[in-house]
């Protein structure tokens, strides 16, 4: 039997696993519930004083980059996330979508799988 994917955003980690409860009549395969992020790294784990600290750039302060290349530094600088000069309006439909739901569900249930995790709020 052939097998598909899917990849479902949510806001919390809560309601990824709500919606995966949600799919108990569908056949997974393999489920997971993770928290992504855009920047590598894991954060910084002390505070930094930007005047007298020694820290490589804004991107590493404001978004918790650990940045091996300068040039994806600056470019994660640049971001309006990182300026904070964003305001995530309401039409923004990706804010705060940092739950991923990876679901590998039968071909036949696809499309009802689909359907579940829409219902349930998810980004696809």
């Amino acid at each position: 039997m052939a097998e598909k994917n899917i990849l479902a955003f949510f806001k919390s980690p809560e309601e990824a696993k709500e919606a995966l409860n949600l799919l108990k009549d569908v056949r997974v395969v393999d489920s997971s519930v993770d928290r992504i992020d855009g920047y590598p790294g894991d954060g910084i784990d002390r505070i930094e004083n930007p005047v007298t600290g020694d820290f490589p750039g804004l991107g590493y302060l404001t978004l918790g980059g650990d940045f091996e290349d300068r040039d994806a530094a600056v470019l994660a600088a640049a971001s309006v996330s990182a300026s904070g000069m964003s305001s995530g309006g309401d039409d923004n439909q990706t804010t705060g979508r940092d739950i991923l739901l990876t679901l590998v569900v039968e071909e036949e249930d696809y499309e009802r799988a689909m359907q579940i995790v829409r219902q349930a709020g998810a980004l696809v």
